[in-house]
């Protein structure tokens, strides 16, 4: 696709703000603007958080949730909705609903916020099974990590082999595509497995050793979500939402006392990978 011919991506994003700036809401509108898109959003809650993990989080009000979900979508449309941290029954239901009412046909990458990095549970247990059966039918991807492919589907996700086992559940539930992120399976090279309706595809890299990995979930599933409102197949967004999230890594700043951000911006300036 030529530069000229390249969509502008519209990614409707509904998550938490974090306050640190390195994950939720802020992470996924500076994704999206490093990458070209246009970025719209609707806040479901607010956290006091920084590196060393959540101190504080308060819910927003579920009729400001559907408001900034409708407002949105009336005026500004969307190519793809992104959805993150969500950590109630209640704000599951009223957006599902939401989209239901006016973008039920406009795909949607679900990347299930249920533990930050720091170990912080995000989500309650009940909600778990409510994503499964509102937001995982006919989901465009989503994008668990280990834990969180764990919790979904039952089963060991320690390797490869419980990837591909984790992958095939949540396909089996309904969702179009499953990409099981390797970042929390120890060993030297980390391994990403997509699968959708007709095939498979493998991620390899060398694993950066670092503490800068605060975001990078919500990174990533921005990134692709960005990247296939612009039109690229999903596949190739995925290779190169990885390796924009592999360069914001490696040029990522050195805040904080704990889990630092990634610089999102590194396209951006003069700094290469």
């Amino acid at each position: 696709m030529s530069g000229e011919d390249k969509k502008l991506g519209r990614v409707l994003i509904i998550a938490g703000s974090d306050s640190g700036g390195g994950a939720g809401i802020q992470a996924d509108i500076k994704t999206v603007m490093a990458l070209g898109g246009y970025a719209t959003t609707a806040i479901t809650a607010i956290t006091a958080q920084d590196t060393t993990g959540v101190h504080g989080a308060w819910p927003v009000a579920l009729d400001a949730v559907a408001a900034q979900i409708q407002v949105v979508l009336a005026d500004f449309g969307a190519d793809i909705v992104k959805t993150g941290m969500l950590g109630t029954v209640a704000l599951i239901e009223t957006v599902a609903e939401g989209l239901g009412d006016m973008a039920g046909e406009v795909p949607r990458v679900l990347d299930p916020v249920m533990v930050a990095t720091s170990g912080d549970r995000l989500i309650e247990a009940k909600a778990v099974d409510v994503i499964a059966s509102l937001l995982l039918p006919d989901a465009a991807l989503i994008t668990p990590n280990a834990p969180e492919a764990e919790i979904m589907t039952g089963k060991a996700v320690d390797g490869i082999n419980g990837q591909r086992r984790a992958a095939e559940v949540l396909l089996n539930r309904g969702a179009k595509a499953a990409l099981i992120k390797g970042g929390h399976i120890p060993g030297r090279v980390l391994i990403d497995v997509l699968q959708t309706q007709h095939g498979e595809w493998i991620f390899e890299a060398e694993r950066i050793e670092t503490t800068s990995t605060h975001g990078t979930g919500c990174t990533l599933a921005s990134a692709v979500a960005t990247l296939v409102a612009q039109g690229v197949d999903l596949p190739e967004a995925v290779e190169r939402g990885r390796t924009y999230l592999r360069g914001a890594i490696r040029h990522a700043p050195g805040l904080g006392k704990g889990h630092g951000p990634v610089a999102h911006g590194w396209q951006l300036g003069d700094q290469q990978n």
